[in-house]
């Protein structure tokens, strides 16, 4: 007995980011912030949809972000500070407001952190 509605976990979020990413559009003034977890990292790129550029990434595989973390790649500290460098490398570049995209996950633990940290840092959205 087959139901076509029963999703693997993936592809509920896969269409849950389609849903996101109907409405949310990153420009050239107000650029994107899109998040992305794996199993074992955290990625957050900023991007320009209009021109086709990520304009500024970090992610927790890096090597700085590794070294000052204890533990896993894929935590919620790992998430704070993946947030915090990617907003500082934004400002750096001059992008001061963004869109946030959570990916199709649920704004909470690790997406939550990132968005945090990354408005601590400055970025407003």
């Amino acid at each position: 007995m087959s139901d076509k509605r029963i999703r693997t976990k993936h592809q509920r979020r896969i269409r849950a980011h389609w849903r996101v990413r109907a409405s949310v559009t990153g420009t050239t003034e107000r650029p994107r912030l899109a998040v992305f977890k794996s199993n074992r990292y955290v990625y957050a790129q900023i991007i320009d949809d209009a021109q086709g550029v990520t304009l500024a990434q970090a992610n927790s595989a890096e090597a700085d972000v590794r070294g000052g973390l204890e533990g896993s790649s894929a935590t919620i500290d790992a998430a704070r500070v993946v947030g915090e460098l990617v907003a500082s490398r934004a400002l750096d570049k001059g992008v001061k407001q963004v869109v946030f995209d959570r990916g199709g996950y649920i704004y909470h633990g690790k997406v939550k952190a990132l968005a945090d940290a990354a408005r601590e840092k400055g970025l407003d959205f």
